[in-house]
């Protein structure tokens, strides 16, 4: 591994900063100024909380009122689970990373840390997969909706996500399959005591890159342009004869700004995470660090696109911050 020696003001040559300052294979560290470390605390806590709080919002709201058990909810449901999840799993040490920007939870944890993230992040576009489907046969096939997109048909779906995910997660990680073929390099050259990275050789990063985001991507966006096709080719019925069609073309809208945020937030750390290998893995880490977070911030943003877009769900977080769901018969509230 490459060893700099930096120059400190006074003219004396010093060693630079490691992680483990008696190991002969610690990996560099860079000291962040206090006040810099200060900001970074409080923005990424902040981050967490944030995010906890409000997919806990929305994963009450679809728990405890019965007028929103349906199909499209426990997909909803599905995705809060997986943000709340990286609001208070994966956030937590990857803040303590990137401000220390060393690692010292250990290696086993550094597996599951790494793990869950990738779980995680498969989960959320998954779960967005299939709630393209169901928008689909809503708008496209309404008097099919109800006999394919049942209760249970979900939950088959929503298993079949998470088990996936899972899969792709933890078995590339466990079974050390994302530095098959590049084994030599990586350990001369990458591993170090003090660092967690998801580690990808080139036919990993283009296979994980292309299962875990491109071809969902690719699949949602088709989708939703055939859905707002046959949105536009019914927007005199939806205006002037059938009521639920209507709730039916505004769940779609504001699911498909959760998908567009989703890409937004994501396209830029699967790109890095595409070309890196294919440029000597020269990408900055400070700059995928960056991107990673902005991805993270995708979680943090899904509960507002929801209490912005939805009446039903603010009148549902109203109630629920009031203490009214502890009330009797609060689950029966008719949320307008």
């Amino acid at each position: 591994m490459d060893i700099r020696i930096n120059i400190s003001h006074n003219g004396i040559w010093d060693k630079p900063f490691l992680c483990y300052e008696f190991s002969n294979r610690s990996c560099q560290k860079f000291v962040y100024p206090l006040e810099t470390r200060i900001f970074l605390y409080i923005l990424f806590s902040a981050s967490s909380i944030i995010t906890i709080i409000g997919n806990l919002l929305v994963i009450i709201t679809v728990v405890h009122f019965r007028q929103l058990h349906t199909p499209t909810n426990y997909l909803i449901l599905s995705l809060a689970v997986a943000d709340l999840l990286v609001g208070g799993v994966v956030m937590p040490p990857s803040m303590l990373r990137s401000i220390e920007t060393c690692w010292y939870l250990g290696d086993l944890f550094c597996k599951i840390h790494s793990s869950l993230d990738v779980t995680l992040c498969t989960a959320s576009i998954l779960n967005l997969c299939i709630i393209s489907l169901d928008r689909y046969y809503a708008i496209c096939h309404p008097f099919q909706y109800h006999s394919k997109m049942t209760s249970l048909a979900t939950l088959v779906m929503i298993i079949i996500c998470w088990t996936v995910s899972a899969v792709l997660g933890f078995g590339m990680i466990f079974m050390e399959l994302n530095i098959l073929g590049v084994e030599d390099f990586y350990y001369e050259n990458v591993d170090c005591n003090g660092r967690c990275l998801v580690f990808q050789s080139r036919e990993v990063a283009v296979f994980m890159s292309l299962a875990c985001f491109y071809i969902p991507a690719f699949v949602m966006l088709c989708v939703y342009l055939k859905i707002l096709h046959e949105a536009q080719r019914q927007v005199q019925a939806i205006q002037s004869v059938n009521s639920e069609l209507k709730k039916e073309g505004k769940a779609t809208k504001t699911l498909a700004i959760i998908v567009g945020v989703f890409l937004t937030f994501w396209i830029p750390f699967f790109l890095c995470n595409l070309i890196d290998p294919f440029i000597g893995y020269s990408v900055p880490p400070l700059l995928f660090d960056l991107f990673l977070w902005v991805g993270y911030y995708n979680s943090t943003c899904n509960p507002i696109v929801y209490a912005f877009f939805y009446s039903w769900f603010r009148h549902a977080f109203r109630v629920i911050l009031s203490g009214g769901i502890f009330q009797s018969n609060s689950s029966r509230t008719i949320l307008l």
